[in-house]
């Protein structure tokens, strides 16, 4: 952990995870807050959450990572203010000059145009079919998509289409949906994934400050799969000697508000990611900050993270193995599935436009 993250005054950042707003690792010079020379106390304004609108070339964002299951994502939104601390995605934001901290959870970048782009992408004649996924990187479901309702208007666009999905939430949000999901699901073209961190609401709140409670994420797997969409229980990330004694607790609580299928991560801290965590768990539990950073680098030959392909989500060695022993057998006895049936791409038909000719056959 360095000296030079900008810790940001804890009544500034209420209800956010991340402490500081260091810039990112592209900038040629820090930042660095500094007093204006005046001995006059100043109470300085709390952060605001603010939103910009990009317009986006192209929307469907092409991935070659051979662990993956899947080949292309889109995201209606840059930055998430549910403000995980844990996020993955935190990096990205350094691309566009701002900070993985702070910025990340406050800064939100908007993509208004993503429904008529991926239109358009769909529709040319080198494009070939296979499930997108959505929320990989950013929650399609965030609280900004309340007012803006990107992904409401990109789902209209996959159902126009009938072009499979895979969506990844923890947004309540996704409810409001249910319209569209329902008559996708009857089709065999969406399958939804419910990230349930924790079961225990201060742990929740303290991770995921503006993400739904853990009680509220399986209220939303009991009405997604009450309305015939197919969910999988997702324990991720898992966090050791922190968060992964609830493995069996989450898996059966998922099972028992309808998910079919489950899966599991290991926490991952790429880039500016492990300072971040480093600093929070300074804050939170700084009783456990050791434990849990030791059990990490256990797992990365000695590094808190590792990028190698087919081990970044899992990790190895004996701690590593021994959870995804106990998520085996969890899933055996509760008879969720690993892998499911392949979402359809043989439905798959861009819709009449005016103008356009109809097929002779």
């Amino acid at each position: 952990m360095t000296d030079s993250l900008r810790p940001v005054d804890p009544d500034r950042r209420k209800g956010r995870a991340a402490l500081s707003r260091d810039c990112g690792r592209f900038e040629r010079f820090a930042k660095v807050d500094e007093a204006d020379g005046w001995d006059i106390p100043e109470e300085l304004p709390a952060i605001r959450t603010e939103v910009r609108d990009e317009t986006p070339r192209s929307v469907i964002n092409y991935v070659r990572s051979p662990d993956l299951p899947f080949d292309r994502t889109l995201n209606p939104y840059r930055g998430c203010e549910h403000g995980c601390i844990y996020c993955f995605a935190r990096p990205t934001h350094a691309y566009l000059g701002l900070s993985p901290g702070l910025d990340f959870e406050t800064k939100l970048i908007a993509r208004p145009d993503a429904p008529e782009v991926l239109a358009r992408e769909l529709r040319a004649g080198k494009y070939r079919v296979a499930p997108l996924a959505i929320g990989t990187n950013t929650d399609p479901y965030q609280p900004i998509e309340r007012d803006r309702g990107i992904m409401r208007r990109c789902l209209e666009v996959l159902q126009a289409f009938n072009h499979p999905v895979a969506i990844v939430t923890k947004g309540a949000l996704i409810e409001r949906d249910l319209d569209i999901l329902a008559g996708m699901a009857e089709r065999g073209l969406v399958r939804v994934g419910v990230s349930v961190t924790s079961l225990d609401a201060d742990l929740s709140r303290k991770m995921e400050p503006r993400a739904p409670s853990p009680k509220r994420r399986l209220q939303m797997i009991e009405r997604l799969t009450g309305a015939g969409v197919p969910v999988r229980v997702m324990a991720a990330p898992l966090v050791p000697a922190l968060s992964d004694p609830e493995l069996e607790a989450i898996l059966t609580a998922g099972h028992d508000a309808g998910a079919d299928a489950a899966s599991w991560i290991m926490l991952r801290l790429p880039l500016e990611v492990a300072p971040l965590w480093q600093e929070w768990l300074a804050e939170h539990y700084p009783d456990r900050a050791n434990r849990i950073l030791n059990h990490l680098r256990d797992m990365h030959d000695g590094e808190l993270y590792s990028a190698q392909w087919n081990k970044r989500m899992r990790g190895q060695g004996v701690y590593a193995e021994l959870i995804a022993q106990r998520f085996h057998m969890a899933v055996r006895r509760l008879g969720l599935a690993i892998k499911t049936p392949a979402l359809r791409c043989d439905l798959f038909r861009p819709p009449l436009r005016a103008g356009d000719q109809m097929s002779l056959f």
